[in-house]
């Protein structure tokens, strides 16, 4: 078996049903009825981001996150926005988990990360949200996020490398892997094998200097998210992996 056959075989596995008619969606209109009340009349919609929106999930990952857009005027501040909505999911009887701009639930068997966010004004999609982790807020647009990802057409090689980081059980925010495989990758042809054998050797090599910064807000560091020494063990599971000799020792 080719190394390419091999990690085709996993990204058929691991293939998403992104079809309108995909049961995941049907987790949005579960959810409808609390965000309605949650939100109190100032909801603007609700749709599919993340890793799902650009086609960067995997089956055995996160199946979908929903992104809640409120509308400007909303009188609550992001903090308060992320509370009552973690608030709301205990309520209704949920287990909510609080993630850094995001909150995790199961539903129906899924797992759905939640992100309620507030609009600029009515004429641009950029939102502000809310980080936890260091309490305060950002700036962001997710159909920008969506556009970049889906456009460096990177897709399947992210894939592999989001398996391999939940295989390894390193932290690498999916944002922050997404951008480092389209740096990695950029001019890079081959075979997809070899194409995430390179992502490897950039994950070694020029992973820790490297500064990403969020396409949609250059203020927004998104390398600052990991510590230094998060960012070491990310570097350190990439040089274990350049060692394995063979590909089932990598990603299964």
């Amino acid at each position: 078996m080719t190394a390419d056959y091999y990690l085709g075989g996993i990204l058929m596995r691991e293939a998403v049903d992104r079809s309108i008619n995909s049961p995941v969606r049907a987790v949005a209109l579960t959810l409808a009825p609390l965000i309605q009340t949650w939100s109190a009349g100032h909801l603007s919609s609700v749709g599919a981001s993340g890793s799902f929106a650009k086609g960067t999930a995997n089956k055995s990952g996160t199946d979908i996150d929903l992104f809640l857009s409120l509308a400007s005027n909303t009188p609550f501040s992001l903090a308060e926005i992320h509370n009552t909505l973690f608030n709301a999911l205990t309520k209704a009887g949920y287990k909510p988990r609080r993630q850094n701009v995001s909150i995790n639930i199961r539903v129906g068997g899924y797992d759905v990360d939640l992100v309620p966010a507030k609009r600029h004004d009515n004429n641009s999609s950029d939102h502000s949200l809310y980080r936890r982790k260091a309490d305060t807020w950002t700036k962001t647009n997710v159909e920008r996020h969506i556009a970049v990802v889906t456009g460096a057409g990177r897709e399947m090689e992210t894939r592999i490398v989001k398996l391999w980081r939940n295989q390894k059980g390193v932290d690498f925010p999916s944002f922050y892997l997404e951008l480092t495989v389209i740096e990695a990758l950029r001019g890079c042809g081959g075979t997809l094998s070899t194409r995430v054998w390179r992502v490897f050797e950039y994950l070694r090599d020029s992973f820790l200097a490297a500064r990403v910064i969020d396409p949609a807000n250059t203020n927004n560091i998104i390398s600052d998210d990991l510590t230094a020494s998060e960012k070491m063990a990310i570097r350190r599971a990439a040089e274990n992996t350049l060692a394995a000799r063979t590909w089932e020792e990598i990603v299964r």
